[in-house]
């Protein structure tokens, strides 16, 4: 096998290229596997700062600035301010002793003056809250570090090659993809976070153009920093139409109560209080046009991200359908992130300067165990409310030591709806009718109303004059041959909810009561998360309140909705609330 590396902008490829045996009288064909190499971390001892090299100058590795030679430090690191420094030494019961020292940082390893020392969970987790805060303000008027700012100036100035090779690489690929694009169907995603806000500047400068729309998606969950940089940028950015999406009809808290506070494989919070406002705003922008979104996804953020690639358009992944999506600093690592900013100039988040490494909902089921002691720190308040009701709630599912349960983080784990009343809403409940065939009558959880046979608006067209009146009988006929595909009536008694669906004249009869089963369950667990709103490309889905419509004019009866591929169990609210007991 021959290998080789190639340069690509600012970063490498290893092209390995195979020789495979063909089919016998054939001749032999290459075939190429690129993988991708990223950029890695040394340290100049003399200069006290880190140095980002590709893998080609790293058999050479020399700093640009004393020439000297350097020695590899981490695959990646972030920049560690004086508000953390302090914290961290507080933590250690070392306060100041890293004062006038370089100290950088990835994930819960500290470099200082390119030493390493790590912290477990463990420090974080049996940290004394109250002391550690009367320690810290103690010194706060004490860490003045003018260090600081030399080591970042001589950082930056070492990595300068570096910056100006990952920002004209985003240069030309910002350009290349929104050419075609009228100027207006343009988007920057701005969540307040490092990422966003690099790719904000980077996509304003690349096209020359301060008046581009740009999306906050506010979840009410946000870091009071964070809303007051949002403050920021939208004064220093006064041109930029800026708007801000949130969901006003829902409150975090209760919506917890009924199915659960989110897990790390539960959070529902990401389509309630993020994806779906979004897709309200950009649906009043711009009805039916297909949109271009730059964001700030990174591949090395995490395994997840590392799947994605720089331009995605596929339904399989694109959250909010329509739109296409790109990542100028999709291939940069942390520390490129922060080339730029401090390179550039460029405001940020103060949340960073506290120690926290991401800064989206405060409360997140992912964020990690040094993010929750620095809100215990800096936002007291709202982690103790949060905390009791962890707690309540552990209570009230019948966790035998509920206290443990949460500060263990054993909720970040949770999955379904063990122990919720909610849960009975997205069991289907059905009895096949004795005197027709392919004939279901579903049990519902209130009475049949227009917003229940809007539901079936996705199979075709709804034609009650068709149907029988004495039985109330709606016929849905398919949209292009106009043959009757099935026959909904109620069929329950006063105050006992049923309603009987037969499949007629398909094929796969059981295939279509399937799917009719999905939007049975939205009519009984519909939680309005707003998830089948952003996975409509054409907008006809939306949500009133409580309830569920389906827009005739607008549905082109694509079948996503009702798609268990697209849906898990055709509804979003069965990963949240399924049981052992419920599954189907």
């Amino acid at each position: 096998m021959e290998v080789r590396t190639l340069r690509v902008g600012a970063r490498h490829k290893v092209v390995r290229r195979h020789k495979t045996k063909m089919n016998a009288g054939r001749s032999q064909k290459q075939q190429e596997e690129i993988v991708e190499i990223p950029p890695v971390v040394f340290w100049c001892a003399s200069c006290r700062i880190p140095i980002v090299l590709s893998p080609d100058q790293s058999s050479a590795a020399h700093c640009p600035c004393c020439k000297g030679g350097v020695s590899y430090l981490a695959s990646d690191v972030r920049p560690v301010f004086p508000e953390e420094r302090l914290l961290i030494e507080v933590l250690l019961d070392e306060p100041m002793t890293w004062i006038g020292k370089s100290v950088w940082a990835a994930n819960n390893r500290y470099y200082v003056d390119g030493k390493p020392i790590a912290l477990s969970v463990k420090n974080f987790r049996d940290a004394d809250i109250e002391q550690i805060v009367a320690t810290l303000n103690s010194f706060l008027d004490k860490n003045d570090d003018p260090a600081f700012e030399g080591h970042i100036a001589s950082f930056v100035t070492a990595n300068e090659g570096r910056l100006h090779s990952i920002e004209t690489e985003a240069f030309n690929f910002i350009q290349t993809t929104a050419k075609p694009y009228p100027r207006e169907q343009v988007v920057i995603s701005f969540s307040g976070g490092k990422d966003s806000t690099v790719t904000a500047d980077l996509v304003i400068r690349a096209l020359s153009d301060p008046a581009l729309v740009h999306i906050f998606g506010n979840t009410t969950l946000e870091f009071p920093l964070t809303l007051d940089y949002v403050e920021r940028f939208r004064r220093t950015h006064p041109m930029a139409i800026f708007k801000t999406a949130m969901n006003k009809e829902q409150n975090f808290y209760e919506v917890c109560k009924d199915i659960g506070p989110p897990a790390r494989m539960l959070r529902w919070c990401c389509s309630m209080f993020k994806t779906g406002p979004i897709t309200r705003v950009l649906n009043s922008l711009y009805s039916s046009k297909n949109i271009l979104t730059f964001y700030g996804i990174r591949k090395y953020e995490s395994v997840s991200r590392s799947r994605y690639n720089r331009v995605e358009s596929s339904a399989d992944v694109v959250k909010i359908q329509k739109q296409k999506v790109a990542s100028p600093v999709f291939h940069w690592l942390d520390i490129d992130i922060w080339l730029y900013i401090l390179g550039r100039g460029v405001d940020f988040n103060d949340a960073y300067r506290l120690g926290y490494d991401r800064v989206g909902c405060w409360c997140c089921p992912n964020n990690n165990a040094r993010a929750s002691f620095l809100s215990q720190i800096y936002m007291p308040e709202q982690t103790e409310k949060w905390r009791t009701f962890l707690v309540d709630f552990a209570r009230h599912i019948g966790k035998p030591d509920a206290e443990e349960y949460v500060d263990s983080g054993a909720w970040k784990a949770r999955q379904g709806g063990n122990g919720l009343e909610s849960a009975e809403d997205v069991k289907i409940r059905f009895t096949n009718c004795t005197t027709e065939d392919y004939a279901k009558v579903y049990r519902l959880n209130k009475p049949m109303d227009d917003a229940f046979l809007e539901l079936f608006i996705p199979f075709g067209r709804l034609a009650p004059e068709l149907g029988r009146k004495l039985i109330h009988e709606t016929i849905v006929v398919d949209i292009k041959s106009n043959v009757p595909v099935l026959s909904i009536q109620p069929f329950g008694s006063e105050g006992d909810y049923a309603v009987k669906v037969r499949t007629l004249n398909v094929a796969e009869h059981d295939a279509l009561q399937r799917m009719v089963g999905y939007q049975i369950k939205k009519f009984n667990a519909c939680r309005s998360c707003l998830k089948c709103e952003s996975l409509c490309k054409f907008g006809a889905i939306s949500l009133a309140g409580e309830v569920y419509h389906i827009n005739d004019a607008k549905c082109k009866r694509c079948k996503m909705c009702v798609t268990d591929k697209f849906l898990g169990g055709g509804c979003l609210m069965q990963k949240y609330l399924k049981t052992k007991e419920s599954a189907t």
